[in-house]
């Protein structure tokens, strides 16, 4: 009987320790990487990058609104990702919507404001999904909380970059995303609650409810009703005053900061919405009047070397200058810094080795460790904060035989990303990147993405750590392990009682 209420008592304190070390204590919204558990080749990260750059290039500018600072709490969510050397690509992840609350995957996206989900009405809206997930239509009706908004609503006339038309009292507020490779969103909005989790303490989150204004999306089309990538919807991080970000901040829930750390080696890592207070991050500041993360990037170096560049290049303005930009995979220069760059690099390998794949990597066989092969490149920005990106992060492994360059000409892209600087997933992993729209400036450290931050809560002051995650198909053995702990408890339970 001893030796049975012994097991018994291990199997408890080990199932308990797995739930603590694998949810840190609580359920928060879960990020997962759109090509998660996919093979893809690097042409379709590739295409999947000229098709966002169509997208979030054309250039508006954003809302002058200004939301209040004051906040309550930060905000955990836990990030997923594959680790792979090629970039993490975009996220998802997984909300819950209306009373009583139903949960929505949705893409989360720094390059992009609106937030909507597929809705009831939407005739052209995918049905199926080749991420593995299952799609679900959100009804206004179904929710006792939600609520329409008219034309005449405040929000609806601030969103609008034009005075609305025609506008009577019960005309509904209607969105129109258009995109520049043919794809769009339609519907109107609404307001309703949006399930999420505060952090409580160190690595413990609480749940909460937030009213937030969204698009009931009724017609989508092109790559956003593509039935190999498609979610319920986008849950946008950009500046202006119709993103998730601006909507908590505005509501006192949140300060206008997050940051995230993507996990280039195991995979997963951070993504938390709040005050970084350690580590320390240096910053440079934003460029005003720019719809995306535009900052003032100066110069670029190559081991030792400075690249030779005209003084222009880094220019802002008219589809130009550098966006920091985690939902891009690889990282796009202008052909005038492309080339000379890519010139430094191959100098460390034989021309006759060097090959090109799927038409457009440039790769070679390489033995030996690429950090001591190759030299570090090295991103210089205004205030001069540095950006230090080693060989194993601008060179990935292709087929185990061979290693490619990430960096991409930009000229050999679409229209819209010639003249752009787009620093994606493959220059960012590895660090912890700050957005403070409050101050206006991002910035990035060095760090261990497996690791914790500090955060302080603005309303408390209390610093709590916010840990890593990582989503990934290891959930389901965990969960599977989980039940037959459980299994084994209650078998044992029955046996000494």
């Amino acid at each position: 009987m001893d030796l049975r209420l012994g097991i018994c008592f291990f199997l408890q304190i080990f199932l308990v320790s797995e739930v603590i070390a694998n949810n840190g204590g609580g359920k928060v919204f879960h990020v997962k990487h759109k090509f998660a558990g996919k093979e893809r080749s690097l042409s379709a990260f590739k295409a999947h990058d000229i098709l966002r750059h169509q997208r979030i290039l054309p250039s508006t500018s954003p809302s002058s609104s200004s939301p209040p600072s004051s906040a309550s709490s930060t905000v955990d969510l836990p990030l997923g990702g594959t680790g792979s050397p090629v970039g993490t690509g975009l996220y998802f992840t997984k909300i819950g919507i209306g009373s009583p609350s139903k949960d929505y995957y949705v893409q989360v996206d720094t390059g992009s404001d609106i937030f909507w989900v597929n809705c009831i009405q939407c005739s052209r809206c995918p049905r199926k999904s080749g991420l593995g997930i299952e799609l679900k239509l959100y009804d206004p009706d179904a929710s006792t909380t939600s609520k329409l908004l008219t034309c005449e609503d405040v929000f609806c006339r601030s969103a609008q970059s034009e005075p609305i038309v025609g506008c009577t009292p019960d005309a509904l507020c209607e969105y129109n995303a258009l995109y520049g490779d043919g794809s769009s969103s339609y519907g109107y909005y609404v307001k309703d609650f949006v399930k999420f989790d505060r952090v409580a303490g160190n690595y413990v989150t609480a749940s909460a409810n937030t009213s937030a204004i969204f698009g009931c999306g009724a017609k989508q089309s092109g790559d956003l009703g593509s039935a190999m990538d498609a979610l319920d919807g986008l849950l946008g991080f950009g500046q202006s005053n119709k993103s998730i970000i601006s909507q908590l901040a505005s509501s006192g829930k949140v300060k206008r900061m997050f940051a995230h750390c993507l996990d280039g080696i195991n995979g997963g890592g951070i993504f938390a919405i709040g005050q970084v207070v350690q580590p320390k991050v240096n910053t440079t500041p934003i460029v005003p009047n720019q719809q995306h993360y535009n900052v003032n990037l100066k110069s670029v170096e190559v081991g030792k070397v400075m690249l030779q560049l005209p003084t222009d290049v880094f220019e802002t303005g008219d589809r130009k200058g550098t966006i920091i930009d985690s939902g891009t995979t690889l990282a796009y220069l202008p052909e005038v810094v492309y080339n000379p760059l890519i010139k430094k690099i191959k100098s460390h390998v034989s021309d006759s080795k060097v090959k090109t794949v799927e038409g457009q990597f440039t790769c070679f066989p390489y033995s030996e460790s690429v950090d001591d092969g190759f030299p570090n490149v090295t991103f210089h920005f205004e205030n001069s904060l540095q950006l230090v990106v080693h060989p194993h992060e601008y060179l990935f492994s292709y087929n185990d035989d061979l290693w490619c360059i990430g960096f991409q000409n930009g000229a050999l892209q679409s229209r819209d990303a010639r003249d752009t600087t787009l620093l994606g997933d493959l220059v960012l992993s590895n660090k912890l990147v700050l957005y403070d729209l409050e101050n206006q400036v991002i910035g990035w450290t060095e760090y261990n993405c497996s690791s914790s931050i500090k955060m302080q809560d603005a309303r408390s002051g209390m610093v709590h750590l916010v840990g890593s995650h990582n989503i990934s198909l290891a959930t389901s053995l965990y969960v599977g392990k989980l039940l037959i702990l459980l299994l084994l408890t209650s078998i044992l339970q029955t046996l000494i009682y």
